[in-house]
């Protein structure tokens, strides 16, 4: 059983790593994705994120079934997120009371699930006040539909804001952000990293190989290789790859070149071993791509590289934007 750390100042232990599932139901199968749930699971990760946009719902139907036909839901956290559009109306989207409790609904009938362990504020909604957000995540605790909340690629500002409100009305508390962090955007280290370790709060950052830059994926920033998110997504996905990033990750594949691990690995690795982190989302496509990942439960980052990986790109320093989807500039 692989070690275990605290989710925020929820009192529940979480593993190293989380899976992401992103890719479940476009472009993963859903068997495919069954059997990356069932192995996550057998190598002791137990916790499982997803979102209710994610291939339009489909990654949350995939988790429910996968969990029902094992019968191993009692054996994970399931974390999920709202805020982005799901539908044409006033309440299909954002963080007011009425659209956080449609999604809420909407999110465990797809998971066939009874309750929620982390529902997340996919991004910060600043049109809606944040005690109108907080006390309906409360009835919705009070109603028995989730157990902890957490935000996502939120500013320092608007979660200490959050938990000042929490504090003073007792509303329910954020366990947990997940934020944009690797090694080409080291941003988070500059407020929202401190702020988490003063508060409690677990960190459980996306995109910890920063789309496949990290693995030397990438060689000219005009031609993002098939299948990649920057070729399959365009858009902000295409805007992070940049030639500063290219030639850092390019430097980080030779470094990874001289030690035990894999440049994916090193890259999930170094993440993992920051201060302040719970778990990094890892969200392989393949059963494959998640039995790679597997060893970094187990390992550790040594100070040398540690010290190597600063000189490639400095604390709190960033050569790729990955909070470009924040709706915030940081």
């Amino acid at each position: 059983m692989t070690d275990r750390r605290p989710l925020g100042a929820s009192g529940e232990l979480v593993s190293p790593l989380c899976l992401g599932t992103d890719n479940f139901g476009n472009p993963t199968s859903e068997a495919e994705s069954a059997r990356i749930i069932q192995m996550a699971i057998d190598a002791g990760i137990n916790l499982i994120d997803t979102a209710n946009v994610y291939a339009d719902g489909e990654s949350e139907r995939i988790i429910g079934r996968a969990l029902a036909a094992t019968g191993r839901r009692d054996e994970v956290l399931i974390a999920t997120k709202s805020f982005y559009p799901t539908g044409p109306g006033a309440d299909d989207r954002g963080s007011s009371g009425a659209a956080l409790v449609k999604a809420c609904e909407a999110s465990l009938d797809r998971l066939g699930v009874d309750h929620i362990d982390l529902y997340q504020l996919h991004r910060p909604d600043f049109e809606v006040p944040i005690d109108e957000t907080l006390e309906a995540l409360s009835e919705l605790r009070d109603a028995g539909k989730i157990r902890f909340v957490g935000s996502s690629t939120a500013p320092a500002t608007r979660l200490a804001a959050a938990l000042e409100v929490s504090e003073r009305r007792g509303l329910m508390r954020f366990v947990s952000e997940q934020p944009p962090y690797n090694l080409l955007d080291r941003r988070i280290e500059n407020e929202i990293v401190p702020l988490a370790i003063e508060e409690g709060i677990g960190l459980l950052p996306w995109s910890p190989m920063a789309m496949g830059i990290l693995a030397g994926r990438y060689a000219d920033a005009a031609k993002p290789p098939a299948g990649s998110r920057a070729a399959r997504r365009g858009g902000i996905y295409a805007d992070r790859v940049t030639q500063p990033a290219i030639d850092a990750g390019a430097a980080f594949v030779r470094l990874a070149a001289s030690t035990p691990h894999t440049a994916a690995q090193l890259a999930v690795l170094w993440v993992k071993d920051q201060p302040g982190i719970t778990a990094p989302l890892i969200g392989p496509r393949t059963a494959a791509q998640l039995e790679h990942m597997l060893p970094v439960l187990d390992a550790s980052l040594t100070p040398e590289l540690r010290a190597a990986c600063d000189r490639l790109v400095p604390p709190g320093g960033w050569v790729a934007n990955f909070h470009n989807s924040a709706g915030w500039t940081p």
